[in-house]
């Protein structure tokens, strides 16, 4: 357990003001959705109330809190770290786990406005005329532009702001329970089975009971910012405010007819703590949506260093670890959150269509998490598929009831399925290239490429000349490397170095080593870099050379550069290969689309010098056809002409 995650006071403090931002603002909305205009009864609010207690319990305590955190990657969470874990277990585990990222990433884009918008519509209580939607609007572009100073010095006063509304929460809650006692009767499992069976249409009440543990998967993905012993202590505090606030609502609504319009969490506040309690409200709103935004980022970031998502431009704008911010996904969000509060307009619309994809989210964990009890911890199958079981029925039944928003939530489907494209093209394209690429053996050039080097008739190319290669064995490279080297005008070099970066299955791992083929001529290098690592390749070779030639393991890195007696620097010159389809192709319709959408993406996201952290002036790139599948042979017969025999 690393210092900054042991459980501590500060430790506890910081983990308030990231985890439960999502979570902590659910009682925003969680029973005005459950009521709506229904007439109160003591059915509909204790079975309400039941329901959402079991939720918090089997869904976030069980599951998530006590199980799934055990689920960690060297102290780092989420479903790609999850999947990171169990990949080797089965190649088809990458669609769970897209799947799972793609509503993760829809629920970045509808949490915000719902909480903020929640949130700012209690100003109706003063006049009904307040124009909502413009100062959500407002709150959440300054939000948005706010990301690119990352929120190191914001995220300070993140504890003690969800301190104040966590407290808040308990103690209106608590002083209201205590006017309608006999609410506390709502944590007998029973009320929830009779609003499930007997109520009329109750069964589809859990769309809206759903809503109370929307935040688990998210607070999952957090692990890594503060520990599992901070979370678990922490929960405890935060789940007894959370049941006792919804307590308080039922107290308060067991004392209506109908709500009216009106939101219970507002409508128990004494008048004179309104203003203050929308304040608090709005600021609690605010961090919630700031850390799904986070969350966004490195959920994007892990996907791209596991091929999941095309690679975009990443800057780090803190030197807190594992803090980035991504221009084009902060906009793309802003986007999505701006469309969806101008679609919605109200939270209370909005309403219809949260939860539905979370729910997807929640059960490819429960995949994942299966795969993992069996294979890292170990647990009998029979075990597991008993607690699969439980999970898979209590959020098939969520997802059941939750699929009747489906009609309010078109758009967030469209948002949804554009996602999960972009996340199948980029993975379906490197397994096709992958599988057509042709790998050789260096051994039979091992010859040429000495006599190359060696060789004053030809224009020295570089000192040092690095390839690219996706090969992992030792000894081979791409056909199409070995081509670039020995075609047309021959690239000589004094040595030859061939780096392969593997991603590998640890968040932060740095690690490399060199072999070499051929003294002093031909050395191989494989880069470990873990998934959230960032590749700055360049960087990491000028590291190598100089690690190598101070343990003096390569004679010709020691050697003098030319013109060293003016230029200092080091002669290395990178070579990437960006390929095209040939025109031989004849590809299948899925083929044919995977290639040309990953054309498309590849336009717009960054190039290879960019992506791989190289520098532009050290760097050439040479265009090369990729033959996937060839057609047919073509014969041209010669035509005779008159006088010709």
């Amino acid at each position: 357990m690393s210092t900054q995650h042991k459980l501590s006071t500060a430790g506890l403090l910081v983990t308030l003001g990231i985890i439960y931002g999502d979570i902590g603002t659910s009682p925003l909305y969680v029973m005005k959705s459950i009521v709506g205009d229904k007439p109160i009864s003591e059915m509909l609010i204790y079975g309400g109330i039941s329901c959402v207690f079991w939720t918090l319990t089997i869904q976030t305590t069980i599951k998530y809190i006590y199980m799934t955190l055990r689920a960690d990657n060297k102290g780092e969470g989420g479903i790609f770290s999850l999947y990171s874990l169990v990949k080797r277990r089965g190649k088809w585990l990458f669609w769970p786990a897209m799947i799972g990222a793609a509503t993760l990433l829809c629920d970045g884009i509808i949490t915000p406005p719902i909480s903020v918008a929640s949130a700012v519509e209690g100003l109706k209580v003063f006049d009904e005329g307040i124009p909502v939607l413009p100062i959500v609007l407002a709150i959440l572009t300054g939000l948005f532009m706010i990301q690119r100073y990352g929120t190191k010095l914001v995220g300070v006063a993140f504890g003690p702001i969800m301190l104040v509304w966590f407290s808040m929460l308990a103690v209106l809650g608590t002083y209201n329970a205590m006017l309608h006692p006999e609410v506390f009767n709502a944590l007998n499992p029973k009320y929830a089975y009779d609003l499930l069976t007997n109520y009329p249409k109750g069964f589809w009440l859990l769309g809206a009971v759903f809503l109370c543990t929307t935040g688990a998967e998210a607070l999952y993905s957090d692990l890594g910012h503060c520990g599992r012993a901070n979370i678990r202590v922490t929960w405890i505090f935060v789940k007894s405010a959370l049941v006792l606030n919804y307590m308080g609502q039922g107290a308060w609504l067991m004392q209506q007819e109908s709500l009216g319009g009106k939101n219970p969490f507002y409508g128990m506040m004494p008048e004179w703590f309104l203003l203050p309690g929308i304040i608090i409200a709005t600021l609690a709103a605010v961090i919630a949506s700031q850390a799904l935004i986070s969350g966004s980022f490195t959920l994007i970031g892990e996907a791209i260093n596991l091929n999941f998502w095309p690679r975009v431009a990443i800057k780090f704008p803190t030197e807190t670890k594992g803090q980035l911010y991504i221009p084009s996904v902060n906009w793309l969000l802003w986007a999505g959150c701006v469309g969806v509060m101008l679609y919605f307009k109200e939270s209370a619309h909005m309403e219809a269509a949260y939860g539905l994809f979370i729910t997807v989210a929640m059960l490819m964990t429960t995949l994942l998490l299966s795969y993992y009890l069996i294979y890292h911890r170990h647990w009998p199958f029979i075990l597991v598929a008993g607690v699969a079981s439980l999970f898979f029925a209590v959020e098939a039944s969520f997802f059941i009831a939750n699929s009747v928003k489906l009609k309010e939530a078109w758009m967030m489907l469209i948002v949804y399925a554009g996602i999960l494209m972009v996340m199948y093209v980029t993975i379906r394209y490197r397994k096709f290239s992958n599988e057509r690429i042709g790998f050789i053996s260096l051994d039979p050039h091992i010859d040429t490429l000495r006599k190359l080097s060696v060789d004053t008739t030809v224009p020295k190319y570089a000192t040092h000349l690095v390839y690219m290669t996706k090969a992992s064995f030792t000894d081979q490279v791409e056909k199409l490397v070995i081509d670039s080297i020995l075609q047309g005008t021959p690239k000589r070099a004094d040595v030859y170095w061939f780096l392969h970066v593997d991603r590998t299955n640890e968040p932060y791992t740095m690690d490399y080593d060199a072999q070499e083929l051929v003294d002093d001529l031909v050395i191989k290098v494989n880069i470990k870099l873990g998934f959230r690592v960032q590749a700055k390749v360049h960087n990491y070779f000028c590291f190598i050379l100089q690690d190598l030639a101070k343990k003096n393991h390569f004679n010709r890195i020691q050697k003098p550069e030319p013109y060293g007696e003016y230029n200092n620097s080091i002669d290395v010159r990178f070579v990437v290969l960006q390929k095209y389809l040939s025109v031989e192709n004849e590809l299948g319709v899925n083929e044919n689309f995977i290639f040309e959408a990953h054309q498309f993406l590849k336009s717009i996201s960054l190039t290879d010098i960019d992506a791989w952290g190289l520098e532009e002036n050290r760097t050439s790139v040479e265009k090369v056809s990729m033959v996937v599948k060839g057609g047919e042979r073509c014969h041209l017969n010669m035509r005779a002409h008159k006088g010709q025999a």
